[in-house]
């Protein structure tokens, strides 16, 4: 047989073998590979070398700005450039405010923006993004310094920018102090705030390598180790997710990283049971902090039997103006829970809630106020009237039981209809008005 009849021979065959592949849909079908060649244009979110490689707007950054600080000014110039921004708006929390001039000079001067505005506004968190104050302003681009993507940014009225503002840690240090408080073995749960999130990692990291196994909690949607003053990972410190030690059950530890105390209290409210040590990487100390939890609990309570007394009637609703605080549509949902269980009630536009502008109503026998719910936690008995929570509402009308564990979810996924990210409540518009 000549070469050419086997090369007919071996190509009949492989098209009979084809041929039956196609009919037997069992047969295992080769996969077809599909190569696409690599080119080295950048993409969308490369920064671009006129930028990156910008040897006078490099030393403006190095000597205006602190050098532990990462305001992201390159990627910010960069969103600039490909939005065609022409006003751009900048907010962010009062303890950042000291860099807001040198980073609009920055801006005006290295970047397309011909106007910068500072908005200066008391910023708590991203709750707080001003997107309707800077379309007000004309902005083409608001930048949200200091805290995470809390409200979509499909929902805003302006495009968006989040610059979380990490701040550089001697994690060696942190690591260090942590051994010598607690011993080989002890579990520890790694948190902090969004500023803090590499040193999160890294911490998590040095310590397993030090014997102490570490876990790093996530309430989603926020990043791994993130908490809010309203929201953090819950049910931490059972044995079921970790190992036992010679035996014995192994301490379990909250390691929190941060400068205060807001936001690793909501961490120790969801987990009642852990022991809480905070590292302030400003003072570069390790303190064993405490919460009266069951005080909280029993004031909490104590207001909630108030409200569930019959002859409160007459309900008054605060919907938070304070950037994004107040959901319409957990606002919708209140309405429809009072008109359920025939209570009156009207709504209040308020940016800040005090006693005193509440007290100017008192036909009211009580509120519920969907901005902070920690405003309920923290100042709720020095109201005459209690101020509830959307969460403590539900309790109230018989929608919910009392949980043992006070829930701090109001940006979790997967939480009560009274929480931000219920599936009902995303769209942030409210539903079923009508009912």
């Amino acid at each position: 047989m000549t070469t050419e009849q086997n090369k007919n021979v071996e190509m009949n065959q492989s098209q009979k073998i084809s041929s039956s592949d196609l009919g037997d849909p069992n047969s295992k079908r080769p996969r077809r590979r599909i190569i696409r060649k690599r080119t080295n244009r950048p993409g969308v979110n490369t920064i671009p070398s006129s930028i990156a490689e910008n040897q006078a707007l490099l030393s403006a950054i190095a000597t205006s700005l602190p050098l532990d600080y990462e305001f992201e000014i390159l990627k910010t110039i960069w969103r600039i450039e490909t939005s065609k921004a022409k006003h751009v708006a900048l907010q962010m929390p009062e303890g950042l405010l000291m860099y807001a001039c040198t980073i609009a000079d920055i801006l005006r001067n290295f970047s397309l923006a011909e106007t910068i505005s500072i908005l200066g506004d008391v910023t708590y968190g991203a709750c707080c993004i001003d997107d309707l104050g800077a379309k007000a302003l004309g902005a083409d681009l608001l930048v949200h310094y200091g805290h995470s993507c809390l409200v979509p940014l499909t929902t805003s009225s302006v495009p968006c920018l989040y610059v979380f503002v990490e701040i550089r840690v001697d994690v060696d240090h942190l690591v260090e102090c942590f051994c010598k408080t607690c011993t080989v073995g002890t579990r520890v749960h790694v948190m902090g705030t969004v500023q803090f999130r590499t040193a999160i990692a890294a911490a998590a990291n040095a310590l397993n390598e030090r014997d102490r196994p570490a876990t790093i909690p996530q309430a989603k949607p926020l990043s791994p180790g993130e908490v809010l003053g309203c929201t953090a990972p819950t049910d931490l410190g059972h044995e079921g997710d970790g190992a036992l030690l010679s035996g014995s059950k192994s301490e379990h530890v909250m390691l929190f990283i941060a400068d205060g105390r807001f936001h690793l209290e909501a961490a120790m409210i969801a987990n009642p049971s852990l022991r809480a040590l905070r590292y302030d990487p400003y003072s570069k100390t390790l303190t064993e902090e405490y919460y009266a939890t069951e005080k909280m609990k029993s004031i909490r309570l104590n207001a909630i039997r108030r409200a569930m007394d019959p002859s409160v009637q007459t309900f008054g609703i605060i919907l938070g103006t304070l950037g994004r605080q107040g959901n319409p549509a957990i606002l919708g949902h209140i309405r429809t829970l009072l008109k359920k269980h025939r209570k009156r009630y009207f709504i209040l536009l308020l940016s800040e809630i005090f006693p005193k502008k509440l007290d100017m109503f008192s036909h009211v026998d009580a509120w519920v106020q969907i901005a902070c719910p920690r405003l309920s936690i923290d100042w709720g008995h020095f109201f005459t009237a209690p101020v509830l929570s959307p969460y403590e509402l539900n309790v109230v009308l018989g929608e919910q039981e009392f949980h043992e564990t006070y829930p701090m979810d109001f940006y979790k996924e997967n939480s009560g209809r009274w929480s931000n990210y219920h599936q009902e409540n995303k769209s942030r518009q409210i539903q079923n008005e009508g009912e």
